[in-house]
């Protein structure tokens, strides 16, 4: 049976790579109808209020929002609806807390930055700056030419004409992960280990698992762009691309849970809701995870040959332990930085509850808490098996058992933070999955072993006609921006393939 399609495309989910895929789509002219199953929109870059208090679910280290160049898809991605943010800077991306007493902070000026790890490092000076310097190679290759879709020939066709330089360089480093350029500047083992906890604190694995076209934008952006956090928290992104949407003609609707993507003929032709509905589309979006897509939301269809060779290429990431808190103001110091990472042993870097988190959003907007009290989000990774099959008794104890445990090592950088408590919210990996809807919680995928670079990751179309993938688990991968890098790209193909302009 033939059924007309009622909207150009149909996006499941509004995580950031959703929204930016629809507001595109939309300013484009296309109908466009995002469904989302919470009731408000963001995923991961969502947010929630309690007593006073408004928490990003997420980190709330935010690239994307720079005024310069091309790499700046948060404010470009607004700028096509007709939206800005104002955003506050942060002076200092990370403040480190790591092993052998390695206390360093990671400053916006470069040269900062750069000098103070020299410092821990002297022996390794011109080492440091190499590699450095290497990743701004790259990342000024990805800063001369505007981010599309990669599976376009016209585009890579003009982009490479209009950049040749900047697109061979960017062909020589596709294939190439941070350790192995690490290594080639860099010989002491200590500062190694820093440089993978560099990549693992955005990343989730160390330096030889992650692709150096991630880390030249990261390690790069974060002094050219900077780190900017928008007034009113991370979840204004996402109201305000929502505004843009349906400014542009767009629709959203919330507490619609997608269960099925509808196919005929082997195509995506539309998708059922929980409540039965069925709504049609020319083109279908999923913003959900890679396994969730072709898992629970296409269970009577083979899994495609291409997706069973990328799940032998990447796993899940862990999922995170969240603690959500509210302290008193006077329990942070003059000059306490917004951002933390924490480490007492390199070997209990990847392991559960290893590496811990700190965002403290108020430093830079005081608004989102009650006067006299900052927020302290922290988090670390933890996998879903080890919070099932439990009771309700058994759960709530182990919430606030490991949570207990994770206060007391924060107070080695924050003393007096337990008796500084005005209230706490604690998420674990089932939050995660029952909140965001996703498989086991998980923050994305990574490398089930050393890959070359990004060449394995997928772009935005599928092995099903009519049906692309948008988010962290297609081209380039996780992280805020690089969800708006896959969501421009993904409209531009999907536009191209409708015929809009």
């Amino acid at each position: 049976m033939t059924v007309s399609p009622s909207y150009d495309a149909i996006v499941i989910g509004s995580g950031i790579g959703g929204l930016v895929t629809a507001t595109q789509l939309a300013s484009k002219g296309l109908q466009v109808l995002v469904l989302e199953r919470y009731l408000i929109p963001g995923g991961s870059a969502g947010y929630f209020e309690r007593e006073g208090y408004r928490f990003d679910v997420g980190a709330s280290m935010i690239f994307g929002f720079g005024d310069r160049g091309t790499t700046n898809l948060l404010t470009r991605a607004l700028a096509a609806v007709g939206q800005s943010l104002e955003t506050l800077p942060d002076p200092v991306q990370i403040h480190y807390h790591l092993p052998g007493g390695l206390d360093l902070k990671v400053h916006r000026e470069y040269e900062a930055f750069l000098q103070e790890l020299i410092a821990k490092f002297p022996q390794e000076a011109q080492g440091i700056r190499r590699f450095y310097d290497e990743c701004w190679q790259v990342f000024n290759c990805l800063n001369a030419m505007e981010l599309l879709s990669l599976e376009e020939p016209r585009y890579l066709m003009r982009v490479f004409f209009q950049h040749p330089g900047a697109c061979l360089g960017l062909v020589k480093y596709l294939p190439k992960n941070v350790g192995d350029i690490a290594r080639r500047h860099i010989q002491d083992p200590d500062l190694l280990k820093f440089i993978d906890m560099e990549c693992y604190c955005w990343s989730v694995v160390p330096a030889d698992l992650t692709p150096m076209i991630n880390a030249g934008m990261v390690f790069s952006d974060r002094h050219y762009g900077g780190i900017n956090y928008p007034k009113g928290g991370v979840g204004k992104i996402a109201e305000s691309l929502v505004t843009g949407l349906e400014k542009f003609g767009g629709k959203i609707r919330y507490g619609a849970r997608v269960t099925k993507i509808i196919q005929e003929n082997n195509q995506a032709i539309g998708v059922e809701l929980a409540n039965g509905e069925k709504i049609y589309g020319r083109r279908i979006v999923s913003n959900a995870t890679r396994w969730d897509t072709f898992g629970s939301l296409m269970t009577d269809q083979p899994l495609p040959g291409k997706e069973k060779r990328w799940r032998k290429n990447y796993q899940q990431s862990p999922s995170f332990l969240s603690l959500h808190l509210g302290v008193a103001a006077d329990l942070l110091p003059t000059g306490t930085e917004c951002h933390h990472i924490l480490l007492e042993n390199w070997d209990d870097l990847e392991k559960e509850q290893g590496t811990i988190f700190v965002s403290i959003p108020t430093l830079l907007d005081p608004s989102l808490a009650p006067d006299g009290y900052h927020i302290i989000h922290s988090f670390t990774p933890s996998w879903l098996e080890p919070w099932q099959n439990l009771s309700p008794q058994e759960y709530a104890a182990k919430k606030e058992a490991d949570a207990g445990k994770l206060i007391d090592r924060l107070e080695a950088i924050f003393p007096g933070l337990d008796r500084a408590l005005d209230y706490m919210e604690i998420g674990t990996p089932r939050s995660h999955r029952r909140f965001l809807g996703r498989q086991n919680g998980t923050y994305g995928p990574i490398p089930r072993r050393r890959l070359p670079g990004l060449l394995p990751m997928p772009f935005n179309r599928t092995a099903i006609p009519g049906l692309y993938c948008v988010g962290d688990s297609t081209f380039p991968g996780q992280g805020l921006n690089a969800v708006a890098f896959s969501g421009f790209a993904c409209a531009h193909r999907l536009a191209v393939d409708l015929g809009a302009k």
